[in-house]
């Protein structure tokens, strides 16, 4: 059995061995790797309701343009908002720019470059509540805002409102039209994009405080932060910003004067206005019939089932690499000596008492402190595969300590060796009982894959969420991804219930 505790170091090497090396090396210089959220909806970044399969903002035309001064190729890569900083000073890429305010807490990990947007804070209320009419008069009532946002810290600093955290903008405002929450405090241009062509909702009080959105680069890459500053001051005094923010209904007094834009009269009117073409997605998704609404389905089905392989295929190396672990844990734990085995339970209890969301920071933004810099896929696969193993180790041990002993002992008799008393006596009777509860592992585990959008994992749940926030239908795409996981899952359940029966058949 000693051989079979070599599992383990040799599974880790194969891992560790898919690792990209250059992830922390300088930045290439042509090509210009912007992080960025798609979620995060209009006007920064998010799916073109006309062609679900691009995507448009104001920080995508802003972006485009800025990499065309600097003389390189933009190159997206989506990343969850809350993670945008993580990312960057682990060198996943070599920009982000989404909303991102600078503060003085931003500014102690990352650098920014001059602002390429200055706004405030906009409340918004029902149309019918005049009960609310600034901040002040939020205490005691729900606020909804978006999380590690300015206007978080201004809600909590300002006023005794009981605040409501948000992943989604327009779900935040359609639970103030729906009587959830009383109050949405955001950035003025989500206010603008989702709730001022709105009817039931409304503007209620004045700007509130002042920021500024910028490019942020990191610390070790000075160079590239006088490249990016070059490029935007490029894209004000040429008037590209202007038309930009111009053709996004975003050119607001206070950005104006705030940026010290020349101001050349532009209005969206002046050129495509994509406010108008938001509005209307959400107006034809209330409207569309049951026939065009499937239609818009079927559009969006390639889209879906992409990011359902993505998912099927995380989810099938990961049971991989999941099974290869927890047997080597059982092993380690049954026919290991006292010290091994109190390894391995140390083990499986440590993955199995921390939470797979937490596993997967720590894989992938921890580990890089130690000089390991793994891809986002490999780390996904490791983060999942390590996590289900600890689950899989208890599966097996509870397998094989049910095989009644007088099988060992009949292997004695007929002198096997160790490993062959395992492989040919124990491990098949053991199988029996193990199958069942490892095919519902699987299917947890390929519901768990959702989890890896925290990792820049573009995988079916993250399309999902980028889909419903353009169209503003969470419920009819919420039912069709359902139904892929489903799907995907079903064909397992079947094979697994063949091999049960097959094995009783042996018995």
């Amino acid at each position: 059995m000693r051989n079979s505790f070599l599992i383990l170091p040799a599974l880790l090497q194969v891992i560790l061995s898919f690792a990209p090396r250059a992830s922390a090396q300088a930045p290439n210089t042509e090509t210009l790797r912007w992080a960025a959220d798609a979620k995060s909806g209009a006007p920064y970044m998010f799916v073109d309701p006309s062609h679900p399969d691009q995507m448009v903002g104001f920080e995508k035309d802003i972006m485009e343009a800025l990499a065309k001064k600097m003389g390189r190729t933009l190159v997206f890569v989506q990343n969850e908002w809350e993670s945008l900083v993580p990312g960057l000073t682990r060198g996943d890429y070599d920009i982000a720019a989404n909303g991102l305010e600078i503060t003085e807490e931003r500014k102690q990990q990352v650098q920014f470059s001059i602002p390429y947007y200055a706004t405030f804070e906009q409340l918004v209320v029902r149309a019918n509540d005049s009960s609310i009419q600034s901040i002040q008069d939020l205490n005691h009532h729900q606020t909804g805002t978006l999380k590690a946002s300015l206007a978080q810290t201004i809600l909590e600093k300002q006023t005794q409102t009981h605040v409501v955290f948000y992943e989604e903008e327009s779900t935040g405002y359609e639970d103030v039209e729906n009587g959830r929450i009383d109050a949405f405090f955001v950035d003025y241009p989500i206010a603008l994009f989702y709730a001022k062509k709105n009817k039931n909702l409304k503007f209620v009080g004045p700007p509130v405080g002042k920021m500024f959105y910028g490019i942020a680069v990191a610390p070790q890459h000075p160079e590239l932060l006088s490249q990016v500053n070059a490029g935007v001051m490029a894209l004000i005094q040429g008037g590209e910003l202007e038309k930009i923010l111009a053709k996004w209904d975003l050119l607001h007094p206070f950005v104006v004067t705030e940026l010290g834009l020349a101001s050349h009269g532009l209005t969206a009117t002046n050129n495509s206005n994509e406010l108008e073409k938001v509005t209307a997605a959400k107006d034809k998704s209330t409207t569309l019939t049951t026939g065009a609404r499937m239609a818009r389905y079927w559009s969006l089905l390639p889209i879906l089932l992409k990011g359902a392989l993505t998912s099927l295929e995380i989810s099938i190396l990961s049971m991989v690499l999941a099974i290869a672990f927890g047997l080597a844990l059982a092993i380690m734990r049954l026919y290991g000596n006292a010290s091994v085995s109190f390894l391995s339970q140390s083990i499986i209890e440590l993955l199995r008492g921390t939470p797979l969301l937490i596993q997967l920071y720590l894989i992938f933004f921890g580990l890089p402190y130690l000089g390991i810099h793994l891809s986002p896929f490999v780390a996904a696969i490791l983060g999942l595969g390590i996590n289900y193993g600890a689950y899989e180790a208890e599966n097996y041990r509870a397998g094989i300590e049910a095989v009644p002993h007088s099988q060992t002992e009949a292997a004695l008799a007929l002198a096997l060796s160790p490993f062959h008393r395992f492989y040919h006596v124990t491990l098949p009777q053991a199988s029996r009982i193990i199958l069942p509860p490892m095919t519902n592992d699987f299917i947890s585990l390929i519901k768990d894959s959702s989890l890896v959008s925290v990792i820049t994992m573009v995988e079916l749940t993250t399309v999902y969420s980028q889909l419903a926030s353009t169209y503003f239908d969470h419920l009819g795409l919420g039912i069709l991804v359902a139904l892929i996981y489903f799907l995907m899952g079903y064909p397992f359940v079947r094979i697994a219930r063949k091999l049960e029966a097959t094995l009783k058949k042996k018995q």
